[in-house]
This record gives structure tokens, C-alpha cells and sequence, in this order.
């Protein structure tokens, strides 16, 4: 199963923490073992649009939160969110974000 949201736009000059939420995807005792962020343009144009994640995904119960970092004004990139389970199960969730340009 997989679910797509939009984060709010941030500023190319910003670093924020994005939140996936898996609350309505796992059991009752289910954990979250492993979380992997990656990152593509969905439209416009950046050769590295991997350098928008920033350091290694954080589970904490059931949601896992990634830092975005940086981007090219005028970029929608798609982050997905691909997690592993205690139970076994992959879930992925994606999320759109947007970059501003920088007000500094």
C-alpha cells in the first residue's frame, strides 16, 4: 500500500524535518525495523536531487522523520519513504515537496 502527500513548500535556504506517519498501516505491537528515504524530481530540473535528504531517516512508534535540506527554486521533488517492519511487511509512503526561493 502506498499513500502520497504534499509537505508545505520550504525555502531553498531551509532545512526542515518531514514526518511520515505509518500509524494506520501497522498492528497493534508492529515496529518499524528500517526506514530509507530517497528522492527524485517530479518537475523541473536538478542533476542531484538526492542531496536534498539529509542524514539517515528516524523512526520513533510509527512514524519515521527525514531531514530535507537545500534544493533547486522552482523544483517539486517527490521523497518517498520505504520502511521495513518487525512483522515483515515494506511499506512505502511519498510525499511532494516543493522549494521557494531562498529569502536570505
Amino acid at each position: 500500500m502506498s499513500k502520497r502527500t504534499s509537505l508545505p513548500a520550504k525555502y531553498s535556504g531551509e532545512t526542515i524535518n518531514a514526518v511520515f506517519d505509518f500509524t494506520g498501516q501497522l498492528a497493534i505491537s508492529e515496529t518499524i525495523s528500517t526506514a530509507v528515504a530517497t528522492c527524485a524530481v517530479f518537475s523541473g530540473v536538478d542533476a542531484s536531487p538526492s542531496a536534498v535528504i539529509s542524514g539517515s531517516a528516524t523512526p520513533s512508534g510509527a512514524q519515521v522523520t527525514q531531514a530535507l535540506t537545500g534544493g533547486v527554486t522552482g523544483v517539486t521533488y517527490n521523497i518517498t519513504m520505504a520502511i521495513t517492519t518487525s512483522l515483515s511487511q515494506t511499506l512505502v509512503s511519498q510525499a511532494y515537496l516543493s522549494i521557494l526561493p531562498s529569502t536570505t
